[in-house]
């Protein structure tokens, strides 16, 4: 397995920064990375995304150069074997039970002594064979992302539990669904940022995991340098490319029917 670009850029201390494949075609992936991001986010929770896309997508981010970062629609080892198995070199685990499904998800993830992860040395993630067992294990324990979302109160008050446990990389805070756990929609709100602070402060006091967190999300918009300000390792960049493509796009139709009159 190679060298995961954004665990790489996380060791440096630097903010990692990927982007959302919301088209269903494998050819968005090789954009992102020649536009320069070092991820591409996979979402199977939100979209009708199949496994055969993805796995084609996992290819895609291979050839360039990026981080496949898939967002599994639930804990479900079986799932998440099958996109390991495929070559994802990053896994994020939605609305985990706390601590316990944080401990499954390391489980799910992770090869002995970390986990329990199903072994098989033919596939597509082991080089079809031709790296030997042990390699491949302690490659792919060491390579692989993995991020658990701690938005429910449960999440919350283990967040440092969670952030301790070996074998987690980030641990993730959804604005959308933290913001109705605090029952504020207000993205200016005073009340909301001071609660995130207090959970990134909370994080880097442990030591281990990174935060993550999105950046410019309408629902609780922050900047670059907020982000590394809270301790954030590794976060997606808004807008996606839908809302790129559609703004420019009007921009173009303003603009020549501009010209005409």
């Amino acid at each position: 397995m190679r060298e995961n670009r954004v665990k790489k850029v996380m060791r440096e201390g630097k903010l990692a920064l990927g982007t959302y494949v919301t088209f269903a075609d494998p050819q968005i992936v090789e954009v992102i990375g020649l536009a320069g991001y070092d991820a591409a986010f996979i979402d199977m929770e939100h979209t009708d995304f199949d496994l055969r896309l993805v796995g084609e997508m996992i290819r895609a981010a291979d050839l360039a150069g990026v981080t496949s970062i898939i967002r599994v629609p639930d804990n479900d080892e079986k799932l998440i074997l099958r996109l390991l198995d495929a070559g994802a070199e990053g896994i994020i685990i939605p609305h985990v039970d706390g601590l316990e499904g944080a401990k499954r998800a390391v489980d799910a993830v992770r090869y002995a002594p970390l986990g329990h992860r199903g072994g098989a040395a033919g596939t597509r993630a082991a080089r079809f064979g031709t790296i030997g067992w042990d390699e491949h294990c302690r490659q792919s324990n060491a390579e692989i992302l993995l991020s658990v979302m701690t938005e429910d109160e449960r999440g919350v008050n283990d967040i440092e539990a969670i952030a301790a446990l070996e074998g987690i990389d980030l641990v993730s805070i959804g604005p959308t669904d933290f913001s109705e756990y605090m029952g504020i929609r207000d993205p200016a709100s005073p009340e909301l940022r001071a609660k995130l602070t207090e959970l990134a402060d909370r994080i880097k006091k442990i030591g281990k995991a990174k935060m993550q967190f999105p950046m410019n999300h309408a629902a609780l918009p922050l900047g670059p340098q907020e982000l590394t300000e809270l301790g954030v390792g590794y976060t997606h960049v808004a807008p996606a490319p839908p809302a790129v493509l559609l703004r420019s796009l009007r921009e173009r139709m303003a603009s020549i029917r501009a010209e005409l009159g």
